[in-house]
């Protein structure tokens, strides 16, 4: 069991990291030429908001996860092998960043990038191996090829979902901050104290670059931030990942419910209009709050609180089992079906358009 200053310590060194760094990030991005351009197409209309914030972001989480291994009894020894994947992708991921927010790639250019890192995550042990049936308890073990697939979808479909979501002031950084902060309890829960010190050390580095980017912000994300921060949630719900039962892996699913709701509610609409399922549109969740909210702060606030809501519930999902946990996420499906149609998500609109930052989502 971690000690008090073995949590504290990796959350305030990443914290005071990040929010060091931010200006720095913000000076490389400005001579490398990663700024926002606004055009008409764009949620963002102000000039030079440099991107690469999450250049910060990261340097937070790698110091606060080296402070963890230096006042670990045993000098770090226990993270390694297992966080090696993470540390690899990670880096990945922020060189496929920092290049696709000065010269902004194609979905079909990054995704062969996401795939690797996945694979090195997977590689060195994080793995989705087997699920257990809830009611007769048989263990369903997957065959090794069905590990590497399920597994690699869960990581690309998470570290994209984030990064649609990326579209407001604040936004992915907030949603990211709730969610790890949720899937650290849980994995606290499931005494895995590796990924409650990972988790402290996320947390820490997202919520010291956040002031910086609440709105109105001073910096982005960029794709940057957004994948590195959507990778990094995806492992960490492995690392609560208990394998009790089929629905043990609901929990993370309902943390994860917002963006993954989005995404698929993108893929919906576009394949219902004949489009092709990553081409950019302004209808997410956060455009469509934005327009009827008024204002980005609004829209960001609403969907940082609906994260929460749903966090919660699957911080409520850990205690249930057997039959009342399937008769409480039919409740939650039914209900959450409900709230899009009533809130028009389901609606089929023309209109098109790209994200705050220019991406491809």
């Amino acid at each position: 069991m971690s000690t008090p200053l073995e949590l504290i310590a990796p959350f305030a060194v990443a914290a005071a990291v990040a929010a060091a760094t931010t200006p720095i990030a913000a000076r490389i991005a400005h001579a490398l030429g990663a700024i926002d351009k606004p055009n008409e197409r764009k949620v963002n209309l102000r000039q030079n908001i440099p991107l690469l914030g999450g250049i910060a972001v990261a340097l937070g989480f790698f110091t606060g996860l080296a402070t963890a291994m230096v006042l670990s009894p045993t000098g770090g020894h226990e993270y390694h092998g297992h966080l090696e994947g993470q540390l690899i992708g990670s880096l990945i991921l922020l060189g496929l960043g920092v290049v696709d927010d000065r010269n902004a790639l194609s979905a079909r250019t990054k995704l062969p990038f996401q795939i690797v890192a996945a694979a090195s995550a997977i590689f060195y042990g994080f793995r989705i191996d087997h699920l257990t049936d809830p009611i007769s308890l048989n263990v369903w073990q997957f065959p090794e090829p069905v590990v590497w697939i399920v597994t690699g979808l869960w990581i690309v479909g998470i570290t994209n979902a984030l990064n649609f979501m990326d579209g407001l002031d604040g936004l992915a950084a907030g949603i990211g901050a709730i969610i790890g902060l949720t899937l650290t309890y849980i994995a606290w829960q499931a005494d895995q104290m590796m990924g409650v010190i990972v988790g402290t050390a996320f947390l820490g580095a997202v919520l010291g670059f956040l002031p910086w980017n609440f709105p109105p912000a001073k910096i982005f994300l960029g794709d940057t931030g957004a994948l590195f921060i959507g990778f990094n949630l995806s492992l960490l719900a492995l690392e609560g990942y208990r394998k009790l039962s089929v629905l043990t892996f609901v929990v993370p699913l309902l943390a994860l419910a917002v963006p993954l709701l989005d995404a698929a509610l993108s893929i919906y609409r576009r394949l219902r209009r004949g489009g092709n399922p990553m081409a950019p549109d302004r209808q997410h969740m956060h455009h469509r709050l934005l327009d009827s909210a008024g204002s980005h702060r609004p829209a960001v606030l609403s969907i940082w609180f609906l994260t929460a809501c749903f966090c919660v519930i699957a911080v409520s999902f850990t205690n249930l089992e057997g039959t009342a946990a399937l008769v409480f996420l039919a409740l939650v499906v039914a209900l959450t079906l409900r709230l899009l149609r009533n809130l028009g998500f389901f609606e089929i609109h023309d209109g098109s358009g790209a994200d705050a930052e220019g991406k491809q989502p």
